[in-house]
């Protein structure tokens, strides 16, 4: 089953479901019960090859929270 992830159009926050394809855009309920609206959000991801001998070695891959690697203090 596919996880996707949710965002808060009032506050930001970001919440993950695990979801078949076919709910993927059904609405969410608020799990604090605020009353807050989510709406799925385009995930993305990045794959990162060894660089071979020679060349530039590619960026890091974005920490979980989505600033880039480190930015948020987790290595």
């Amino acid at each position: 089953m596919p996880l996707y992830e949710y965002i808060c159009e009032q506050t930001g926050e970001v919440i993950e479901l695990l979801r078949p394809m076919s709910r993927a855009d059904d609405p969410v309920d608020d799990p604090e019960r605020k009353g807050r609206r989510f709406t799925r959000k385009l995930s993305t991801f990045m794959a990162k090859n060894a660089p071979s001998a020679g060349s530039a070695s590619l960026p890091q891959a974005c920490c979980p929270c989505g600033k880039n690697a480190g930015a948020c203090g987790r290595t």
